[in-house]
C-alpha cells in the first residue's frame, strides 16, 4: 500500500464577510479534495504546540508525525540542508529575508516584491562580501530562492537564544519595534550583531544597481536584510527508522526539501516549480506518480496557497486551492486509478494563513485521509 500527502501550505483560513461567511475552502471549486473527503476519514489536526512558533517548520514536522517539540531548531536549519550549507554544531543559522521597508520605515512585504532569483543573487553576493568576515564574529550570507536565504553565524560565538520576529507575520509594522532581541544573557553579542548587520546593509541595498533598476521599473527594492528563526544543526530520526518506510519529498522551497533531507527522504525537484501560485503544479504531479514507483510514500507540497494569505489576496487564494485541484491532485488521483497503484491519500494544509490578516495562525486544520479498505464517515466536502 502506497501513501500520498498533498498539503495545501497555509491552505486554511477563517469565515470571511465577502464570501458571505464562507471560507476561502468552502467558496472554491475543488471536486477532488472533495471526492478524497467524501470517501475518506476526516478531522481537524492541531499541527502547532502551544507555545512554539506559528510556521510551517513546526506545522510540517507535526504533519509528518515527528515531535516538534524534541525536534525543532529553527527554519533556517532545514532551508541550510537543502542549500548544501554544512553546518557545524556549534553554528547558529537564521533565515535571512530580503524584504521592503518603506520611507517611514514600516515593513511592506516580506518578500522584496517576490524578487527574481537572480536579482536577489546579486544582491546577496554583494551582502557576502561586504558584510562576511573572518573577524572574531564571522558571518555567511547564502543565496537561495527569491526573497528566502541564510545568514550563519559562525565558530561558536553565537546563541540561538534570540527573538527575531518573522516578517510575514508584521507587515505594516515599525521595523524598530522589532528588532532582534537577546533571550538570556548569553545571547547578547548576537543580538548587537545582528542590529549592526541589518543597519550596515541598508546602504548597500539603497545603493545596489538591481534596487536602482526595480525602482525605475516601478517595483518594490530589496531595501532591508531580516534575519530570523535562528538555530542550530538538529538530529532526527530517518522516516525509515521511525516508520520502515521509504519516503519522497516534492517542493519549491528548501524548508521542507530541508526538512525531508533531515528525514532521510529522497528530494524531488520539479524544473518551473516556483512556490507561487504560477508553479508547475502538472509537473509535480507527474514526479509524484513516478515516485510512486521505488518509494512507499510521497510528501507533495505546494507554497502557494500561503503565499496568497500574506498577500492578503483573496481571490488568489482561492484560484490557488481550485489549481492545487484541478491541476495536481486530480492528474495524480488519475494517475493511481489508471496504473492500478492501491494508495492511501490525503489532503491537509499545515497551519491558516487567514487572508485578513496575512499571519500564520496555529489554529486546527481540516484533514480528510481515504484508505481504500476502511468505510468512509459521512462528510461528504472538504473544508474547515
Amino acid at each position: 500500500m502506497k501513501s500520498i500527502v498533498f498539503l495545501g501550505d497555509g491552505m486554511a483560513d477563517f469565515p470571511i464577510d465577502r464570501l458571505g461567511g464562507k471560507t476561502p475552502l468552502q467558496a472554491a471549486r475543488k471536486p477532488h479534495m472533495d471526492l478524497i473527503a467524501k470517501n475518506g476519514q476526516n478531522g481537524l489536526l492541531a499541527t502547532i504546540p502551544q507555545g512554539m512558533p506559528q510556521g510551517s517548520a513546526v506545522a510540517n514536522l507535526s504533519v509528518l508525525g515527528y515531535d516538534p517539540r524534541e525536534t525543532y531548531h529553527g527554519r533556517a536549519v532545514l532551508e541550510a540542508a537543502n542549500m548544501g550549507v554544512e553546518l557545524t554544531p556549534n553554528d547558529v543559522a537564521l533565515r535571512c529575508n530580503l524584504i521592503c521597508v518603506t520611507s517611514d520605515n514600516k515593513i511592506k512585504n516580506h518578500s522584496a516584491g517576490h524578487i527574481s532569483n537572480e536579482e536577489a543573487k546579486e544582491i546577496i553576493d554583494t551582502l557576502q562580501k561586504e558584510l562576511g568576515s573572518k573577524s572574531e564574529q564571522p558571518v555567511a550570507f547564502y543565496h537561495g530562492v527569491s526573497y528566502r536565504h541564510l545568514l550563519v553565524l559562525k565558530n561558536g560565538w553565537a546563541s540561538p537564544e534570540v527573538e527575531c520576529a518573522p516578517p510575514h507575520d508584521h507587515v505594516g509594522e515599525k521595523t524598530a519595534d522589532l528588532l532582534p532581541s537577546r533571550q538570556s544573557a548569553a545571547a547578547e553579542s548576537t543580538e548587537i550583531r545582528l542590529r549592526e548587520l541589518m543597519d550596515q546593509a541598508i546602504p548597500l541595498l539603497t545603493n545596489h544597481p538591481v534596487n536602482i533598476k526595480r525602482i525605475k521599473e516601478g517595483k518594490d527594492p530589496a531595501n532591508f536584510i531580516w534575519p530570523w528563526s535562528a538555530g542550530q544543526k538538529p538530529q532526527m530520526k530517518t522516516y525509515q527508522t521511525l516508520y520502515g518506510v521509504k519516503g519522497a519529498v516534492i517542493s519549491a522551497v528548501d524548508l521542507i526539501m530541508g526538512l525531508g533531507l533531515y528525514a532521510g527522504m529522497d528530494v524531488i525537484k520539479v524544473k518551473g516549480a516556483t512556490g507561487l501560485w504560477d508553479t508547475n503544479y502538472e509537473g509535480k504531479a507527474e514526479a509524484c506518480l513516478s515516485a510512486l514507483k521505488d518509494h512507499d510514500f510521497v510528501y507533495v507540497h505546494v507554497e502557494a496557497t500561503d503565499e496568497a494569505g500574506h498577500a492578503k489576496d483573496l481571490d488568489l487564494k482561492i484560484k490557488c486551492i481550485e489549481m492545487l485541484d484541478e491541476r495536481l491532485i486530480q492528474l495524480v488521483l488519475k494517475g493511481i486509478q489508471d496504473q492500478h497503484i492501491e494508495s492511501v491519500v490525503a489532503v491537509l494544509p499545515d497551519h491558516p494563513t487567514p487572508v485578513e490578516t496575512g499571519m500564520h495562525a496555529r489554529d486546527p486544520v481540516p484533514f480528510a485521509i481515504w484508505h481504500p479498505n476502511k468505510e468512509p464517515d459521512p462528510v461528504d466536502r472538504y473544508d474547515e
